[in-house]
């Protein structure tokens, strides 16, 4: 493996996404070459000014569709051999990126997931209704699928690409994150956790999913179990 693609969906985030990058450009890629792809999902703060003066790869959708529609569309123009998410805010930590990648490079995992919950490591507190439903879609990942899992729905995923790229996100929004988790668990994934750092936002901070959100990842968690 030689390659590493770092895809981030982009929806109004003028304030962080500089600050992101230089956190993503300091990581610690294991000696792997790095591709960086945004996928603006139509912001409409100012963000896309700031892609002209970057060296990275944009897309760019002319309407707003959600993180999935996003992911997908990154997924089929990341070349590198693992590829692993990062969302454009500042919850999450690119030093935890290393520990993710080894797992792979050492040939014990196709998918490696970074859990804020799992311990050992800083971790902001959480909003008590999304640290509940968290902990609720979690416990029927491992009752519907079988699996021993701490947090679904971190957005530290990391994957084989050759594993990966022939599974299709039906998603749009962060249903995403119930549908990739079953599909790489029905597909035999060897998904390993870690602990990550966690430093979490509220609304007035920027802040995106919803309670509204958690109902479609429920829903999509028992409908994937039994559809592809």
């Amino acid at each position: 493996m030689n390659k590493i693609t770092i895809l981030i969906p982009v929806y109004n985030e003028v304030d962080t996404l500089r600050t992101i990058l230089e956190k993503v450009e300091n990581a610690d890629f294991c000696g792997l070459e790095k591709e960086i792809i945004l996928i603006d999902d139509c912001s409409t703060d100012g963000t896309k000014d700031i892609y002209p003066s970057l060296p990275y790869k944009v897309l760019y959708h002319d309407v707003n569709q959600g993180k999935g529609a996003a992911l997908r569309d990154g997924f089929k123009e990341a070349t590198g051999d693992i590829i692993i998410i990062q969302d454009a805010d500042l919850e999450y930590d690119p030093v935890d990126y290393k520990d993710l990648i080894q797992l792979i490079l050492d040939n014990k995992a196709d998918v490696a997931y970074g859990s804020r919950l799992n311990g050992g490591k800083p971790s902001r507190a959480f909003m008590f209704h999304h640290l509940l439903g968290n902990k609720l879609l979690t416990f029927v990942t491992n009752v519907l699928y079988n699996t021993t899992l701490t947090d679904m729905e971190t957005c530290y995923k990391a994957f084989r690409a050759d594993f990966i790229k022939d599974i299709e996100i039906k998603s749009n929004r962060f249903d995403f994150e119930p549908e990739i988790t079953a599909k790489v668990l029905k597909k035999g994934a060897r998904l390993y956790e870690l602990s990550i750092s966690y430093y979490g936002r509220e609304f007035a901070e920027g802040k995106k999913i919803t309670w509204k959100d958690g109902f479609h990842a429920l829903w999509a968690l028992i409908k994937f179990r039994f559809t592809d």
